[in-house]
């Protein structure tokens, strides 16, 4: 692509050169960070050609378009750095390798946020915030027992994100005013502190509503997130504890089994954040707009629940339980090349060679199972591993293993049901959401609402036709008109009753 200039004519300009073959006119657009400013092609209009019509705006000047932001930079971040082509994750400039061996999940959680890991005071102030933010107001245990025994917990999680917005109005731009957060850029103590206060509630309570979403499905009561205890530890009390009168626990210990507590806080640190994703590019699309930041992280948990996205581990134990044992593995792989089954956990949208986080999680994943036992899957597992590895067809297309094929094994392992896995990937989430909300906020040049083009193709203006004039195949094709559905139980036995009455009417 592009015409390489003879040396003696190149001279280095951090500039793209643009000619509009329509008009002929030539275009000097600037680079930055190796990236050119979209809004600068508006400048580049033309009379409409022979091809144009009036709803393309041609005189109005060029669009950018980008399907799934593919290579379109909607901000710039400090937080995180991916370079996919050679497997590298960054922490505020931190190896991702060198956080999960020597860090935890609240000092990441620090360095995310606030963008330098901590001195011990800090991290002590920090860690107290959090955990002192756990407890939730009594009321929420009629909320969530108001969902079905069998509601999804990620319905009912982000369901309670947003709900709990309702309980601190102070936190609420639309009633206290909408630059509530966005003075503290002009150095708001008050603002900034209200800022930080809400973010200590939402890392506090992810665990806390977690784990009321899981005791719901299990017919427990709450348990109030105890203290002593680190971040993960208390979750995985908040999940297990029985009730005061557990005389096993008081025996024993009420900790958790400390390799298990180690695995879930490495694996937070994985999952905390990982850039421009889905469920991050929803919060800040929603926070642009300048609700309270808890509406802002139900959108994330609503955009992480799809399974393009949040799903991803608890497809990878579908596909192993769908294979069934490592002799199907070569019949599997070749309906994959047929595009007869997916391979799930494979591959990356970001990473074209390997997804670094999957070593770490590989040495994990080995531990965990060293307490737990052997998962009868991991037979299977390891030897599509292998074999896909070693077979040209996904090695040419750069489909390695990522995080999620590990992860779902370790939480399988851990004894968590599948639809319970996006919940546990919203948890240590809300951190890099709240990084990027709070980045947002404190933007020096302020907050633009984020409010993208289209191309528009539908139909050209027409005129309106009355209803008798109207054709049955006024407009047809596949997905033009309603759905005939099915209907059961008392519709149907209402629209039964119903077609007697106009029967027994005529006669």
């Amino acid at each position: 692509m592009g015409k390489q200039l003879p040396a003696s004519e190149l001279k280095r300009d951090e500039s793209l050169r643009v000619v509009d073959n329509r008009t002929g006119k030539e275009y000097t657009v600037p680079i930055t960070n190796n990236s050119i400013p979209a809004n600068f092609f508006k400048g580049i209009r033309a009379a409409a050609g022979p091809n144009d019509r009036p709803e393309d705006e041609t005189e109005r000047g060029l669009r950018v378009a980008d399907r799934g932001f593919l290579n379109t930079a909607v901000i710039e971040s400090h937080i995180t750095y991916i370079d996919g082509d050679n497997g590298v994750l960054r922490y505020r400039g931190y190896p991702i390798e060198q956080l999960a061996e020597r860090s935890n999940f609240l000092e990441v959680s620090y360095l995310l946020i606030y963008g330098a890991l901590p001195s011990a005071s800090q991290l002590s102030h920090f860690t107290s915030e959090v955990l002192l933010h756990g407890p939730i107001h009594s009321d929420a245990e009629g909320f969530f027992r108001a969902f079905r025994y069998d509601a999804h917990p990620m319905s009912m999680l982000t369901s309670a994100f947003a709900y709990l917005g309702s309980y601190y109005g102070e936190a609420n731009p639309s009633l206290q005013g909408q630059d509530l957060f966005t003075k503290a850029a002009k150095g708001d103590p008050v603002a900034l502190q209200n800022m930080d206060r809400q973010i200590f509630r939402l890392i506090g309570k992810a665990t806390t509503l977690a784990a009321m979403a899981y005791r719901i499905r299990q017919g427990r009561d709450f348990v109030v997130p105890p203290t002593g205890m680190s971040y993960a530890e208390s979750f995985l009390y908040q999940l297990d504890h029985l009730s005061p009168t557990d005389h096993l626990s008081e025996l024993h210990s009420t900790k958790p089994h400390p390799v298990l507590v180690k695995a879930l806080d490495i694996l937070f640190i994985l999952h905390a954040d990982h850039e421009m994703n889905a469920s991050s590019t929803t919060v800040l699309q929603t926070g642009s707009s300048l609700p309270d930041p808890f509406s802002a992280v139900a959108a994330g948990c609503a955009s992480l629940y799809g399974p393009l996205h949040g799903g991803a581990n608890e497809a990878v134990i579908r596909m192993l339980i769908s294979i069934g044992s490592p002799k199907n593995v070569p019949a599997f792989l070749e309906a994959v090349k047929k595009r007869q089954k997916v391979l799930s956990g494979f591959g990356h949208r970001v990473y074209k060679t390997s997804d670094p986080r999957s070593f770490i999680i590989r040495k994990v994943a080995d531990e965990v199972f060293a307490v737990t036992g052997r998962d009868p899957l991991l037979d299977t597992a390891m030897a599509l591993h292998d074999a896909a590895l070693k077979d040209d067809y996904f090695v040419s297309r750069k489909l390695a293993p990522n995080v999620d094929f590990w992860s779902g094994l370790i939480y399988r392992a851990m004894g968590f049901p599948m639809d319970f896995f996006p919940v546990l990937f919203v948890v240590p989430r809300v951190v890099g959401w709240v990084a990027h909300w709070r980045q947002m906020m404190l933007s020096p040049s302020g907050v633009k609402i984020w409010r993208p083009r289209q191309l528009y193709l539908g139909p050209s203006t027409r005129d309106y036709v009355p209803l008798e004039e109207r054709t049955s195949a006024f407009q047809v094709g596949v997905g033009m008109e309603p759905s005939v559905i099915e209907h059961s139980g008392m519709t149907k036995r209402r629209k039964l009753a119903e077609a007697a009455g106009k029967v027994r009417s005529k006669l």
